[in-house]
């Protein structure tokens, strides 16, 4: 018996805090003192798990499908771009195994909102929030008081 195939994908994506922004992370619009920077709705921890499920497929990165010089995406939701990459999983003929996540930033304090966030991810993925890590970590030492790191692993499986 063969086993199975597997691939890992990696994703990492960084934004800054600017006032007068909604604060969009995993998909949930979060009560922030502000929001992130970006030419989409700038939800870091989407754009990472979008950047993972490209680099399983070897399909490059969230720039080459959704060009931030393309006036289309801006503002855009960032599930639409997840749909995406996960439309391509599929049709590749992938699953997603599970899904690690890092998030590195001061505030908001991830904990209260880490099983939200979990199920928001997992809904978007069509996958069991078994299968959904979240971790949230302290940019100690960085001097990065104003900045929302995200670091996403994902294993996929052929389906």
């Amino acid at each position: 018996m063969t086993p199975p195939d597997f691939r890992i994908g990696s994703g990492w994506d960084s934004h800054e805090f600017v006032p007068g922004r909604p604060f969009w992370l995993g998909g949930l619009l979060l009560d922030h003192t502000a929001g992130l920077a970006g030419h989409s709705d700038g939800d870091v921890l989407l754009h990472a798990v979008c950047d993972a499920l490209l680099g399983g497929l070897g399909e490059g990165d969230i720039g080459a499908h959704f060009a931030s010089s393309d006036p289309q995406w801006r503002n855009a939701s960032s599930e639409r771009f997840v749909r995406h990459a996960l439309q391509l999983t599929h049709r590749a003929g992938w699953e997603i195994n599970n899904l690690d996540a890092n998030l590195i930033l001061e505030q908001p304090r991830i904990q209260p909102l880490r099983e939200q966030l979990r199920e928001s991810v997992a809904a978007l993925l069509g996958i069991s929030s078994d299968r959904v890590s979240i971790k949230a970590k302290t940019p100690e030492g960085l001097s990065l008081p104003s900045t929302a790191i995200a670091q996403v692993v994902v294993l996929l499986r052929r389906g």
